[in-house]
């Protein structure tokens, strides 16, 4: 009966088009049969509270708060992390004693026979949603670890390169760093930055684009952590002296994940920076973004051109990468062949033939592009125009019947014309190819649990006077960070871009030349009505969905 109702379930899902259809299933009408080895939560178009809510009322289970869970004893010990991560079920005792059992998925009935099992048939089960859970699970095993650890100088201190082989691969290093790299993507990190000081190994993780201390890699010895690394992405361990940079595809709990190592030697010892790159990432689609209604008019109109050049600029960690991928993801449809070069490449986008540069081998940016136009493409992304060479195929490649999508690094839009000059490329072929650039900035968005809305006071204005520079007026409401368990204390979970999109007109065209002013296009584009990175971020404020002062964090006044 319960497999019958967890069918009905997802027909019920799909039936609301709350549920995705699975390409290439076994089952074209999309029964639960397709769903058995996914996570129902992650394949739905509703939020993580949303999807609670439904699963709670058609399966008549109680709801369970966030707040509960933490004021509840967790009884985690019972179980693996690994297991309630990848499940995630959280297990607690409330106040009066009832054991409760909160659970992501009611359809999941191994996983509650399975705790059932552990802690008796009398539990609870309620429904919470996957980031309370996360949340709570975090919680709790943070806790844990901040229990004192055996001192580390009873570990082994032998610095041979067949001893740190040995201990790399122990089961206590092993887990440490298969801990660590789970914790990371829980916490939706970006980077985990291992770092080696003389009072022993620091590591924080960037989240939401800021860097966050974490409890450190206790009792295990620090060369050992950076060998287990170095194991995983598959570099020489006994190379101590130089920098080295890898990468493996593997899984952390419940996500398949990307990983890019770069190893570089310091005064006391080897610094390790891990970029993630999950794989279960969201649709790519443009309203993720937080592209402005007259700004995604003009984008889709520019992919609507045969040919020609759309640039995206801004610096590194700004987005890039994420815009390119959605716009490939608009474009990809089956009368178009796209070809892309990228380093590394972070979105794998079926139907669209990506390549990853190999400069050892000699596949750069720009070999790949001669070979591509080769490849009779309709589409063409560039990963980042980083040299005079590449530049020059790019443009060549536009001007030859393609659309060209690619990046800089510049700090507005208009800066992408004379930054594209100085790499070589001649004025009148610039005029006839670019269509239009996009330069963009990301901002932690305010945590929708716990944000608050007050007016502006004179105080605000005297300890920031940037405040009225940016046209806010005293007794103006604004939102502002709070901090919950949800947000880590932060105030703020996720991010969204601030952008503004150059489109080329004839009048500015003009005013691409051999010696070209940014500051004099920027200016005409702004009297033409474009709408800078800066006023896009003020009416994010205003619609509650970010602070003043992250707006201020990542943009200038200009």
């Amino acid at each position: 009966m319960a497999n019958d109702l967890s069918v009905q379930f997802v027909d019920y899902l799909r039936q609301n088009k709350h549920l995705a259809p699975i390409e290439g299933g076994p089952d074209r009408t999309g029964r639960g049969a397709d769903y058995r080895q996914l996570k129902l939560w992650e394949v739905t178009s509703l939020s993580p509270t949303e999807f609670a809510d439904e699963a709670a009322r058609f399966f008549t289970l109680g709801r369970i708060a966030l707040q509960e869970m933490m004021a509840a004893e967790p009884l985690v010990a019972s179980f693996s992390p690994r297991f309630l991560r990848e499940t995630m079920v959280f297990p607690c005792s409330t106040g009066d004693g009832t054991r409760v059992l909160a659970i992501v998925d009611p359809t999941d009935q191994a996983t509650q026979r399975a705790a059932q099992i552990v802690l008796g048939t009398d539990i609870v089960v309620k429904v919470a949603s996957s980031e309370d859970v996360a949340v709570a699970l975090n919680q709790s095993f943070s806790a844990e670890e901040a229990q004192p650890a055996e001192p580390s100088a009873a570990l082994p201190r032998e610095d041979d390169i067949e001893s740190l082989r040995d201990l790399a691969s122990g089961a206590p290093v092993v887990r440490a760093v298969n801990d660590l790299l789970e914790k990371a993507v829980e916490l939706r990190a970006s980077d985990i930055h291992i770092e080696p000081f003389l009072a022993g190994l620091m590591v924080r993780l960037r989240i939401d684009g800021l860097l966050r201390p974490v409890s450190a890699l206790s009792g295990v010895l620090p060369q050992a952590v950076v060998s287990r690394i170095k194991i995983i992405a598959n570099l020489n361990i006994a190379e101590r002296r130089l920098p080295q940079d890898g990468a493996a595809r593997l899984r952390a709990g419940r996500a398949d994940i990307d990983i890019r190592v770069a190893i570089m030697p310091t005064q006391h010892g080897e610094s390790a920076v891990i970029r993630i790159l999950p794989k279960d990432r969201g649709l790519l689609v443009v309203d993720k973004l937080g592209f402005s209604p007259p700004d995604e008019t003009k984008l889709r109109r520019l992919l609507k051109l045969p040919h020609g050049m759309i640039v995206i600029t801004g610096p590194t960690g700004s987005g890039k990468t994420t815009t390119l991928a959605t716009i490939l993801s608009i474009l990809n449809e089956p009368t178009r062949k796209i070809l892309t070069i990228e380093d590394p490449v972070e979105y794998e986008i079926p139907g669209v033939n990506q390549s990853q540069v190999k400069p050892a081998i000699g596949l750069t940016f720009a070999t790949a592009l001669r070979s591509f136009v080769r490849q009779d493409p309709d589409v063409i992304m560039v990963g980042e125009i980083r040299d005079t060479e590449t530049a020059h195929v790019a443009v060549h490649a536009a001007l030859t019947g393609h659309l060209v999508l690619t990046t800089l690094h510049t700090e507005t839009a208009a800066a992408a014309v004379p930054r594209m000059l100085d790499l070589g490329v001649e004025g009148y072929l610039l005029r006839s190819v670019l269509r239009g650039v996009i330069a963009q900035r990301l901002v932690r968005q305010l945590c929708e649990r716990c944000k608050t809305a007050r007016p502006l006071a004179a105080a605000d204005f005297t300890e920031d006077p940037r405040l009225g520079a940016l046209g806010f007026r005293a007794d103006e409401i604004v939102h502002q960070p709070c901090g919950c368990e949800r947000c880590g204390g932060t105030g703020y979970r996720g991010r969204l871009g601030v952008f503004e999109l150059l489109e080329l007109s004839d009048e500015l065209r003009e005013l691409i030349g051999e010696r070209t002013d940014g500051l004099k296009i920027d200016a005409m584009a702004i009297r033409g009505g474009m709408t800078t990175m800066l006023a896009d971020g003020i009416a994010k404020c205003r619609a509650g969905l970010t602070s003043p002062a992250e707006i201020l964090r990542v943009t200038t006044v200009r």
